[in-house]
């Protein structure tokens, strides 16, 4: 048996080794308790194990007394949106994000259609692994619904943030790689609206992902060169339950994840100044055009939720994080793929210049990501000798050890699921990134 990939906001496990239909019901109905009455959205991103983790998800909640709301296959955001929407109590989206076919997930949403914020959180996690079920007797079960337009809400919302006739008169050629996930459902009625002239890759939501699900360069090799061939304005690409977005230029270069915040923000920042908010694993691009245009910048630990409370908190008009994930309050308080989208369409309209020429007005920075071999004990441990080490940085602890120079950064997180720790650092040059994480396991590895 692998290990149930589990935290406040929801888990993740593979179908029939640690993610069975007993651990759904269980988590389902302790998620339940949690919640007051009324009724919940339950939605899913189109693997083919989906329906059957759905039922059983369904079936926790109605024998806890809450009716369903079945939105069948919709993208991560979308159920955001519905339960808004329909006034739910919660939503639950059936996921495992960018992980491999085998595997799927739950995320858990609240009413106000956001991912569920750590407390609320933590209780339903002591519920499922301490308290049993809590059915409700024969006659106080939850009905069954299922919603007919999944979509109409969160593309008018989408809509409402571009300028829909600038963007049509452009008639942008668009390649979508939606991988068969569930960014296709609500992707090319939003592209079409916005007068573009789309090329779907994967669009069947049916999980049978035409490359690995996670939108990296590496798993798009066979995707780029179509840009050229089909000479496409630009290409966006979903991981499977399209909450992150990463982006091709017209010349099938991949601009990837950051970028798509970064140019996001940038859009924003031109016509509304504000706050903004990223995690602490972000590229620095997003703090230079926070500061280039004067608002303030705030970094939070790394997680959905902890960009959200921060937001909340800050009152932002705009944040994510780098892994493509832009957070657009006047949509909702979720990563959207959808919402890079648009802003991204409306920037090129509004400034008449392809996207390789608005990634290319960003500071550029190279990021390198590497991991080391750390048993838990040996962490604290460590990070101070880390921090004793690159004593000329400025070092934060708000989320692992983070070291900060005028023009680089180190981050190093001990993992929540395996004996690691993870090393991101960025710097204006892949090589200078990288020796920083060289330099890092060298350190830990004299402790």
């Amino acid at each position: 048996m692998s290990e149930l990939i589990i935290s406040v906001s929801g888990l993740r496990g593979i179908v029939g080794d640690t993610l069975t239909p007993e651990v759904a019901i269980r988590y389902g109905a302790a998620y339940a308790a949690t919640l007051p009455a009324g009724p919940v959205v339950v939605t899913r991103d189109g693997r083919h194990t989906g329906p059957m983790v759905a039922r059983a998800v369904q079936s926790a909640l109605m024998a806890s007394g809450h009716t369903c709301l079945d939105a069948g296959i919709a993208a991560t955001p979308t159920t955001g949106v519905l339960v808004r929407h329909h006034g739910a109590v919660g939503g639950v989206q059936i996921s495992a994000s960018h992980n491999p076919a085998e595997y799927n997930g739950l995320k858990l949403f609240d009413h106000t259609g956001r991912v569920i914020p750590a407390a609320p959180g933590q209780q339903v996690l002591d519920r499922y692994q301490n308290d049993p079920p809590e059915w409700a007797p024969f006659d106080k079960l939850g009905d069954f619904h299922a919603i007919e337009d999944t979509t109409i809400a969160h593309l008018a919302m989408v809509a409402s943030i571009c300028d829909v006739e600038r963007i049509r008169r452009r008639r942008f050629r668009v390649l979508l790689d939606a991988n068969n996930g569930s960014g296709s459902v609500l992707g090319v009625p939003l592209l079409e609206e916005l007068g573009c002239e789309v090329t779907l890759l994967g669009g069947e939501p049916d999980g049978q992902f035409g490359h690995p699900p996670e939108p990296t360069r590496e798993n798009l090799s066979v995707v780029l060169p179509l840009l050229k061939e089909l000479q496409a304005d630009l290409g966006f690409c979903q991981d499977p339950d399209a909450d992150r977005l990463a982006v091709l230029d017209e010349q099938g270069n991949y601009l990837g994840e950051e970028y798509t915040l970064a140019m996001c923000v940038d859009q924003v920042l031109r016509h509304t100044p504000g706050p903004v908010v990223t995690n602490c694993s972000t590229s620095r691009m997003t703090q230079d055009l926070a500061e280039k245009y004067g608002v303030p910048f705030f970094r939070s630990k790394v997680g959905e939720a902890n960009v959200v409370d921060l937001m909340l908190a800050e009152k932002a008009i705009i944040g994510g994080e780098g892994n493509g994930g832009a957070i657009d309050p006047r949509v909702g308080y979720v990563r959207d793929s959808f919402v890079g989208m648009a802003i991204l369409l409306d920037a090129m309209a509004a400034r008449e210049q392809p996207i390789s020429a608005l990634a290319g007005e960003l500071p550029r920075y190279a990021i390198h990501k590497s991991k080391i071999e750390v048993p838990a004990e040996r962490v604290a441990g460590a990070l101070d000798a880390l921090e004793s080490h690159f004593s000329d940085a400025t070092s934060d602890r708000l989320d692992g050890l983070r070291l900060d120079w005028p023009n680089k950064w180190l981050l190093v997180r001990a993992s929540n699921t395996e004996p690691i720790v993870r090393v991101v650092a960025e710097a204006p040059r892949e090589d200078e990134a990288k020796q920083l994480c060289d330099v890092s396991a060298e350190v830990i590895a004299g402790v």
